[in-house]
C-alpha cells in the first residue's frame, strides 16, 4: 500500500528523478521569496505533496540525497538568519534547530570541583544592589 508517495522503493516515489524534484525544490523556495514566506520542510513537503517523514526519506536515497541536504541546509540558514535578525519566535527557532538539524546545548564539567560548586557574581555594584532590594 503506498503512502504519502512512498514505498521503500523508487519505482514507487512520487519523484523519480533528480530533475523532477529538483524542479519541485526551486518552486517551493521560489514562491516562498515572493510571498516573503519563512522556509520550513514541512512546507517544502507540502509543496511536493508529500508529508515531511516522507520527504526526510528521500534523503535516504542515495539518488536524492544531495537535494535534500541541501534543501535542509537552505532551510536552516535562513532560520539562523532570522534568528539573529530578530525575526520569528525565539522559542520555537531553538526548539526547531534542536530537534530538526541536531543543535544542542553544551554543558561541560571538568570534574576538577571535587563536589564544589562555586557561583560568581559578576553582576555590576549597582544591578547587585537592584536585585537584592527586589528578593
Amino acid at each position: 500500500m503506498q503512502e504519502n508517495g512512498y514505498f521503500g522503493n523508487t519505482n514507487a516515489l512520487k519523484y523519480k528523478t533528480q530533475e523532477q524534484l529538483q524542479k519541485g525544490i526551486d518552486a517551493y523556495f521560489k514562491e516562498c521569496d515572493e510571498k516573503e514566506k519563512p522556509y520550513t520542510m514541512s512546507g517544502l513537503a507540502l509543496s511536493l505533496g508529500i508529508d515531511r517523514v516522507t520527504l526526510i526519506r528521500y534523503g535516504d536515497k542515495d539518488l536524492f540525497a544531495t537535494q535534500i541536504k541541501e534543501a535542509k541546509d537552505r532551510v536552516q540558514a535562513q532560520l539562523e538568519e532570522n534568528a539573529l535578525m530578530g525575526k520569528g519566535n525565539a522559542t520555537f527557532t531553538i526548539f526547531n534547530l534542536k530537534n530538526n538539524y541536531g543543535w544542542k546545548d553544551n554543558l561541560e564539567i571538568d570534574g576538577k570541583s571535587q563536589g564544589k560548586i562555586t557561583i560568581i557574581n559578576s553582576l555590576p555594584k549597582d544591578d547587585e544592589d537592584e536585585w537584592n532590594n527586589w528578593h
